[in-house]
């Protein structure tokens, strides 16, 4: 693998927006314009523009997409399939994403129409192998309230629950998202939503109390 070029790496993946094989270099260059903050051309341009234009094959502008998404679906990912793996499957769902594009009907719902695509990804690689860590770098959602001075591992306990629960405990806690949206994420109903958020508090307070009790 190693000994691969990088136009080999591109052709293994087919048409690919800005050179896939260069993971550690797109990273850096997230980072870069997470430093640069809202005033980069990145966010200054219109995202819908983006789309379009990636919708035709513009392999820049869809590079600009993922610039602005990373750091989110990074974040999504690991809430569900650990640190490991999260890079590796946000990749995955971004070259999907490139070839499906065509796909999308409303520009303007790039956002939650990829993070479905990582989402699907990502339960997929947590049903196939045992997850065993998976941090969440958030406070948990009102109604489960851990002590820090007590030493409550929120993101070890969070790992309990189904590889869908900690998405929608993700979606909720995080990105603020209403179950509707949740909904469209998950590519499941809004009061699956609630059940799935439903099934994660119990669990979670069934923990504490074990926690306590022991």
């Amino acid at each position: 693998m190693g000994g691969h070029s990088h136009g080999n790496n591109i052709s293994r993946f087919g048409h690919h927006p800005f050179g896939w094989g260069a993971r550690h270099e797109l990273s850096r260059r997230v980072r870069v314009n997470d430093r640069l903050g809202r005033g980069s051309l990145v966010h200054m341009k219109s995202e819908k523009d983006l789309v379009r234009r990636a919708s035709s094959g513009d392999r820049s502008a869809y590079g600009s997409l993922v610039e602005r998404h990373w750091s989110r679906l990074v974040r999504l990912a690991r809430s569900v399939v650990g640190e490991a793996e999260a890079e590796d499957a946000v990749q995955d769902g971004l070259i999907r994403g490139w070839r499906k594009l065509s796909q999308l009907a409303d520009a303007e719902a790039f956002g939650s129409w990829i993070s479905r695509v990582v989402v699907r990804i990502c339960l997929r690689r947590a049903r196939s192998r045992s997850i065993a860590f998976v941090p969440l770098e958030t406070t948990p959602e009102p109604g489960f309230v851990a002590d820090p001075a007590a030493g409550v591992d929120v993101a070890r306990m969070l790992a309990c629950l189904a590889p869908r629960q900690r998405a929608v405990m993700h979606l909720t806690v995080v990105e603020g998202m209403t179950d509707r949206e949740i909904g469209v994420v998950m590519g499941i109903t809004a009061s699956s939503v609630r059940a799935h958020r439903h099934r994660a508090r119990a669990r979670l307070a069934q923990l504490m109390a074990q926690r306590s009790a022991a």
